[in-house]
């Protein structure tokens, strides 16, 4: 029988190291492509990498090395109208989540991604995923409030910045739908090592496609790279090993205890971002509109699980197994 002093120390460890990761992951990417450090900015050409990476990473451990294993019943009919919408989306949010980086700060790009469970829940409910009441409308409304405020308050707003952002969190809403469909109707289960193996190569042809008519004759412009292989290969090895953070996380311990970490890594990043880069500068208004924005979200998580745990104890071993396939997606900017 395990220690429960050692299972303990084990979780603690496994959350610090998400959040680590999460949060270290977020500036790195933020670092290489800033002009004023790495100078590389190409996010297209970048996101592009982290998916040949976790392509390759994975079939080595799944079809060569044979040291894990991917789940049988994948068809053509579920890659088609299910995996490759999801990598579509992931694709799309990566992509202009990592180019609002060039535009905005860390802190407030943070910030504006406390919108994300508004444009989930509107999305689900046009889908008929979710239903409409009059809580989740006020929690709804708090989000966007406290999002608002915080972006009243920023000092240095650029709105293309704020564009690609905002799109980039459409693009992860409509993958969250589309993981939830696909959890609920395909009824085909998969550990997060099959779903990257599944969706990273679809996820790299979606952002190879654009980056040819995008950022390929940039980049041949500009000569050699000012990229060393060495940083390069090591900020791949941190998305996935973030990656693999999450599914140890949500394994020792439960999805909903993934999306309380977020909360608190999402803070670490806000706070840290105003230490480590010149381009962030908080102020109280946006603080206070972000926390206002948080606790929105504390809400809505609440709502969500007490809502199922009351309806159906089975429906809420169903939302968490569908939380689990949607948080065991690679979270490169997250």
């Amino acid at each position: 029988m395990a220690d429960p002093k050692n299972e303990g120390f084990l979780t603690y460890a496994y959350l610090l190291l998400y959040i680590a990761l999460s949060s270290g992951q977020i500036f790195f990417n933020k670092w290489v492509l800033s002009s004023k450090e790495i100078n590389f900015p190409y996010p297209l050409a970048l996101t592009l990498l982290h998916m040949i990476f976790s392509s390759v990473v994975c079939f080595l451990l799944t079809k060569v090395l044979k040291v894990l294993k991917v789940e049988q019943g994948m068809t053509p009919e579920i890659y088609a109208t299910s995996v490759v919408p999801i990598g579509a989306m992931f694709a799309m949010t990566l992509w202009l989540g990592n180019t609002a980086y060039l535009y905005i700060s860390v802190a407030f790009a943070q910030m504006l991604k406390a919108i994300m469970p508004v444009a989930v829940f509107v999305l689900g409910v046009a889908v008929g995923l979710e239903v409409m009441s009059c809580k989740m409308l006020f929690i709804m409304s708090m989000i966007s409030f406290g999002v608002l405020v915080a972006s009243y308050g920023e000092i240095n707003i650029n709105w293309i910045g704020v564009v690609y952002q905002m799109g980039g969190v459409v693009g992860e809403a409509l993958r969250l739908i589309f993981m939830e469909i696909f959890v609920k109707r395909k009824g085909l289960k998969l550990n997060p090592i099959s779903v990257m193996y599944y969706v990273s190569p679809c996820s790299a042809l979606c952002l190879f496609l654009p980056w040819i008519f995008l950022e390929r004759s940039k980049m041949e412009d500009h000569g050699p790279w000012n990229f060393p292989p060495v940083l390069l290969i090591l900020n791949c090895l941190c998305t996935f090993a973030l990656n693999l953070s999450v599914f140890l996380v949500i394994t020792h311990t439960s999805a909903l205890t993934i999306r309380v970490a977020g909360v608190v890594k999402d803070w670490v990043v806000v706070l840290l971002s105003a230490a480590l880069f010149a381009d962030t500068k908080l102020t109280t208004i946006n603080l206070f509109g972000y926390g206002i924005a948080i606790a929105g979200v504390a809400a809505y998580n609440n709502f969500k699980l007490k809502k199922e745990t009351s309806r159906d104890p089975s429906a809420a071993s169903e939302l968490v197994e569908s939380t689990q396939k949607q948080e065991s997606q690679p979270l490169v900017n997250r």
